[in-house]
């Protein structure tokens, strides 16, 4: 995935802002399990928020960096115990600014 401009990374936050998180990571951190969920939602969606819960002892931003990686998606903010990953789908529904 290439790297977000400021402009569209300030986009994309915007668009997360009114999410609700639609996966949270527990004591388990990154599994296959979750990562594969996180892929077919990213497929589906392309813009999903994950929260981590406060039982998971990893960084959370090491952890939103690593499921970026293993989706091939970019990690777009991290905030408290909650990220925000997006991948453009074969069929973009979000238009991102230039």
């Amino acid at each position: 995935m290439k790297t977000l401009t400021s402009k569209q990374r300030a986009y994309l936050k915007g668009l997360a802002t009114n999410m609700d998180p639609i996966y949270q990571i527990g004591k388990e951190s990154l599994t296959t399990e979750i990562v594969k969920g996180l892929d077919d939602a990213l497929e589906a969606r392309e813009l999903i928020k994950v929260s981590v819960q406060k039982n998971c002892e990893d960084d959370v931003r090491s952890i939103a960096d690593t499921a970026a990686e293993r989706t091939r998606s970019a990690a777009v903010q991290v905030i408290g115990r909650k990220f925000v990953l997006y991948r453009p789908a074969k069929k973009p529904k979000i238009e991102l600014p230039k």
